[in-house]
This record gives structure tokens, C-alpha cells and sequence, in this order.
């Protein structure tokens, strides 16, 4: 697998990889990511059309997710750490 390039956005870091048939496109913030992987073919080939096919639309939709990552990790958080808070103290009468 190698990097063919990067794509700009001011929140994100956005790498792209070929190997084989394939390219993939991994999406980075500070601690979540998210790859989307696409088989070569005619018409998607190259750096300059994956930066076609990762529009503003799709970078919005990608940023929804990393919110939903998020909201998913902080609430499972929120569940462990108020379980754990539940069974380190006794119950004092």
C-alpha cells in the first residue's frame, strides 16, 4: 500500500492509498477515523478523480459520522464510568 496523496479540509486529515485495484480513503480527526475503500476502474482512476468523488457533500456526511462516533464513544463512557462510581463505594447508612 502505498500514499498517492492528500486531500485538504481544515478539521480532517485525508489520506489517500492505493494498492492492487484499490484505493482507499482514510478520514482522520483527533481520535477517530474512518476509511472508505473503492475498486479501480475506467472511470475512477488517480488522485484527481477520487478528489471528484470526496466532494463537499461527502466530507459533510463524514463529519457527521466522526459526531455520531463520538456520541456513540460518550454515552458507553458515561455508562462504564457511572457503574464504576456504583460499585467502588459502599452504600453508607
Amino acid at each position: 500500500m502505498r500514499i498517492i496523496g492528500h486531500l485538504e479540509h481544515p478539521s480532517m486529515k485525508i489520506t489517500v492509498f492505493q494498492m492492487d485495484n484499490k484505493y482507499s480513503v482514510k478520514f482522520e480527526t483527533s481520535l477517530y477515523e474512518q476509511t472508505y475503500k473503492f475498486r479501480q476502474s475506467e472511470e475512477l482512476q488517480g488522485l484527481a478523480a477520487l478528489q471528484n468523488l470526496i466532494d463537499d457533500q461527502f466530507q459533510t456526511q463524514v463529519l457527521e459520522q466522526f459526531q455520531q462516533l463520538h456520541r456513540i464513544k460518550s454515552e458507553g463512557l458515561g455508562r462504564f464510568l457511572s457503574t464504576q462510581e456504583e460499585e467502588e463505594f459502599d452504600e453508607i447508612i
